[in-house]
């Protein structure tokens, strides 16, 4: 059974950074494909983030060169630091995990970038 909780979200100006950490269960680091979503207010959610299995990244175009996810699995986390903040980003922030078909999923964290 796969377990996503979500931290670290929260209020920030525009230029701030903040980490969102993913603490997970019955995840396997190496071997699924871990990321990160957001859902803005009024759009779809997209994906922002994630590391497959032999370790190659995906970033979405509009965050490349501000947000970077890593992995620690000896603490059994994914994280999400994200730089450079804008009011775009403004989005409720989900932990995602990919194997073969399964999809799993957090609660998600809401974070605001202010202007």
């Amino acid at each position: 059974q796969v377990q996503l909780v979500e931290s670290g979200g929260g209020l920030v100006h525009a230029g701030g950074s903040v980490r969102l950490s993913c603490a997970t269960s019955g995840v396997r680091f190496g071997l699924d494909a871990l990321g990160w979503y957001r859902h803005p207010p009024g759009q779809q959610r997209e994906l922002v983030a994630q590391v497959t299995s032999t370790g190659s990244t995906y970033y979405a175009e509009s965050v490349k060169g501000r947000f970077t996810i890593s992995t620690e699995s000896a603490k059994n986390t994914v994280y999400l630091q994200m730089d450079s903040l804008k009011p775009d980003d403004t989005a409720t922030y989900y932990c995602n995990v990919r194997r073969g078909i399964n999809v799993y999923w957090g609660r998600g964290t809401q974070v605001t970038v202010s202007s």
